[in-house]
């Protein structure tokens, strides 16, 4: 048997809004068949190359930390961290490994994600 991961999913409240935001942070753009209810963000103009990121919209709220989330890496660390905030991520701690350094932030529905420093 052979699998093949498609796309990665995000359940939220709004889809749409959420899907906004993560477009600004990752530079996707959204296909154009999405709807209120179920919007995807492809991986360039156009290209469904793999994988997708989906966000789904859910009638049930958010209510412990994520037991998935997204990793970016940036070589701009302390830029992307202020381009991050002025798209409404908010900025949860700091951490400071001994061979890495990341910050923790929330997307605009409170789903955390991590950004490292490249």
């Amino acid at each position: 048997m052979s699998n093949s991961l498609v796309a990665v999913a995000i359940d939220c409240d709004d889809a749409p809004a959420l899907a906004r935001f993560w477009a600004d942070v990752l530079g996707r753009p959204v296909a154009d068949d999405s709807t209120s209810e179920h919007v995807v963000l492809l991986a360039g103009d156009g290209d469904f190359s793999w994988p997708l990121i989906v966000f789904n919209r859910v009638p049930e709220p958010k209510i412990v930390k994520n037991r998935l989330h997204l990793d970016l890496i940036s070589d701009t660390f302390d830029a992307e961290i202020e381009r991050l905030r002025s798209l409404g991520a908010l900025r949860l701690r700091d951490v400071q490994g001994a061979k890495s350094r990341w910050t923790t932030f929330a997307d605009i529905e409170g789903n955390e994600f991590d950004l490292i420093a490249g």
